[in-house]
């Protein structure tokens, strides 16, 4: 196991150069001279160059991109455009309710869809199978804003039980969880009830049952942790999903998480927030598949880590 975590954190490494070239692109493809954004429209021609040399825009970009690098690797992204701020003091507070807001409807997505894919599998071809991948049919295909408006309009405008916007308050954590939840729980839920119902059907299971072994041991100790490779695999992505795919969530309820900073610098053409925001949750996201591929071993020890 050892040698297999030290064998992936080596194969991350160009992964993540791979991520910091893309990043550092952005900037450069993007129009606009972030010199001109600082020092105004107006701004005479040498004081645009000055701070051209002073951010170093004047090096060769493979100069630049060393650089961006190095800071990278010490957390520092620059300072902000728009207030002269390091973009970490501004990234720091944004990601971790980003990151709590992810996390929150991480667990309600693999609660409620481990237990409908699970009663689906069970039950399969009953009405309960039918309703339930009926419902995670159109979970899966409402937009995230869109569940997110109507939420408040029925829940927090009509009925008054929950804060319509903001994040904190436990009566404000409900409606953005749901909103982004509910896609994930119906990826899970449909992911489940397939790998379940492979499992289900293996000569193990069957020999289980013969030797009169209770069915709700069956089901959760015999099938559904040899069912959970692909399900992990699933949640491990989600979890990325919803931690770059926050933005439009944060933007109906007004959370101040890092999606809506990426938007708001976006608008602004903060070019370096822009990157150390993008870059925070890329890194996120392949940590995150890194903890998935090590879990793996853990639910089966039959998985080959060669």
């Amino acid at each position: 196991m050892t040698t297999f975590i030290i064998r992936r954190l080596l194969q991350l490494i160009p992964v993540l150069l791979g991520v910091t070239i893309l990043v550092f692109s952005l900037m450069h493809l993007t129009p606009g001279n972030p010199a001109v954004i600082m020092a105004g429209e107006s701004a005479p021609q040498a004081t645009v160059e000055a701070i051209e040399q002073r951010l170093g825009l004047n090096d060769p970009l493979h100069v630049q991109y060393l650089n961006f690098l190095g800071n990278a690797l010490q957390l520092d992204f620059g300072t902000s455009i728009r207030d002269n701020i390091p973009v970490f003091s501004h990234i720091q507070p944004r990601f971790l309710i980003t990151l709590e807001l992810t996390i929150y409807s991480m667990i309600f997505a693999i609660v409620l869809g481990l237990l409908a894919g699970i009663v689906s599998a069970v039950r399969q071809y009953t009405i309960s199978d039918v309703a339930i991948m009926i419902v995670a049919l159109f979970g899966l295909s409402m937009p995230n804003f869109w569940l997110g408006l109507m939420l408040i309009q029925w829940f927090s405008i009509n009925l008054g039980w929950f804060s319509p916007t903001g994040w904190g308050d436990p009566d404000q954590l409900v409606l953005p969880v749901i909103a982004l939840g509910t896609a994930g729980a119906a990826i899970i839920a449909r992911m489940t009830r397939s790998s379940m119902l492979d499992v289900i059907s293996q000569d193990y299971i069957r020999t289980a049952r013969a030797k009169g072994v209770k069915e709700r041991v069956v089901i959760f100790r015999h099938a559904l942790k040899n069912a959970m490779i692909p399900v992990v695999t699933v949640i491990g992505l989600q979890f990325g999903y919803f931690l770059a795919g926050s933005v439009l969530t944060e933007s109906v309820f007004a959370i101040n998480g890092l999606g809506r900073l990426i938007i708001d610098a976006i608008l602004q053409r903060d070019f370096p927030i822009v990157q150390g925001a993008v870059l925070v949750v890329s890194i996120s996201f392949v940590v995150v598949n890194l903890i998935v591929d090590i879990s793996y071993r853990f639910l089966n020890k039959r998985v080959d880590l060669n």
